[in-house]
């Protein structure tokens, strides 16, 4: 079942395309919940893809990094969003507090970065997205892990991204 691909991200505007191009397809799709991991070293894209996705849901206020607060909630594209970033967190348990897991629901979109750092605490992921520094531009290696997440990928819409690897 896991399907993946590596993509090429020559610029920031690459990188805006994929995320509003995950968007869309969650529009399209309209899992009852999706998880995704975003790996990667700091600096690699993954706040920024994450904005760009929610660009692709239609939202239009701000996006800060939830680097300091941790979780930061949207309204986008008939879901809750959570984009969470556990850069900062010192142990998995942490996240009993910040309460995802109670959040986790119907309706619900979870963007996590650092995920490696909320292991066993954080709902499976339906996708794997893996940001790597090239000498120019980036890399992102989309992996698969559920049939919603199969799904997800198969759409048109990653038809026209940037160049495959």
């Amino acid at each position: 079942m896991a399907e993946s691909r590596a993509l090429k991200l020559a610029d920031p505007d690459a990188t805006a395309r994929l995320g509003h191009a995950f968007g869309q397809a969650l529009i399209a799709t309209k899992p009852a919940q999706f998880c995704v991991y975003l790996d990667g070293e700091l600096g690699a894209g993954k706040t920024a893809f994450a904005r760009a996705l929610l660009a692709g849901l239609g939202y239009q206020g701000r996006v800060p990094s939830p680097t300091y607060t941790l979780v930061e909630p949207y309204t986008a594209g008939g879901f809750e969003l959570l984009h969470a970033d556990l850069y900062r967190l010192k142990d998995p348990a942490e996240l009993d507090y910040l309460g995802i897991a109670d959040q986790f629901a119907a309706g619900c979109l979870l963007l996590v970065e650092w995920p490696e750092r909320g292991q066993g605490r954080l709902p499976p992921a339906d996708l794997k997205l893996g940001f790597s520094i090239l000498d120019t531009g980036r890399q992102v290696t989309l992996e698969a892990l559920t049939a919603e997440g199969t799904r997800l990928l198969a759409l048109p819409s990653f038809d026209h991204l940037p160049q495959k690897i």
